[in-house]
């Protein structure tokens, strides 16, 4: 996984007025849950773009007042009109205990499908795996340089490493579909 930090402060008062003024001057309200107890704080807006525009999965430190905490971003809510963050919640990692993500599926090679003329179609981005946080992976990497006209490679063909795929198996991470040009000229 990939390091982000964030620099925090804590929340004194956890009602919606006080997050909408937290939210006027640049903030974005968040919440750290999975550990002891926790932790709602609030961080400027411009401290998260690297994770919600990049699709990797960073550890996050967040520094919340000098108390240092190590994090996942499992939810972010965002404003429906303007695309602003409204809100995030982090998973703190703690040792011992597996945490579930959503990791990005990244295809690799070049279809013999799509030599032939056919066209990929990635249907799964991103696949739920549980894990200790150092076996979680950046990416699962997805072969498709085998893969032919009119088939599909399912999460079930993937073998993970020291981390369990939850995503159901029969689901189809990309496939290479038949243009219709070349429909009429593969029966012959």
């Amino acid at each position: 996984m990939k390091k982000h930090e964030i620099v925090g402060f804590k929340r004194a008062n956890l009602g919606k007025t006080e997050a909408q003024e937290l939210r006027s001057q640049g903030y974005v309200p968040s919440v750290l849950y999975g550990g002891a107890e926790q932790v709602h704080f609030y961080a400027p807006a411009m401290l998260y773009r690297d994770l919600l525009f990049l699709p990797d999965v960073f550890n996050v430190t967040l520094n919340i007042e000098g108390t240092i905490y190590h994090a996942i971003l499992q939810e972010k809510q965002f404003h429906p009109v303007n695309d602003s963050l409204l809100h995030a919640d982090f998973l703190e990692i703690v040792p011992g205990k597996e945490i579930k993500v959503d990791v990005p599926v990244k295809l690799t090679g070049t279809s013999a499908g799509v030599i032939k003329g056919g066209k990929m179609n990635q249907k799964l981005r991103k696949l739920r795996v549980q894990g200790m946080a150092d076996n979680i992976p950046d990416f699962v990497a997805v072969d498709v340089t085998d893969l032919d006209l009119g088939k599909s490679v399912k999460v079930g063909a993937i073998t993970p490493e020291n981390y369990v795929i939850l995503t159901a198996a029969s689901n189809p991470i990309a496939s290479v579909e038949i243009p219709r040009a070349l429909r009429g000229t593969l029966g012959k």
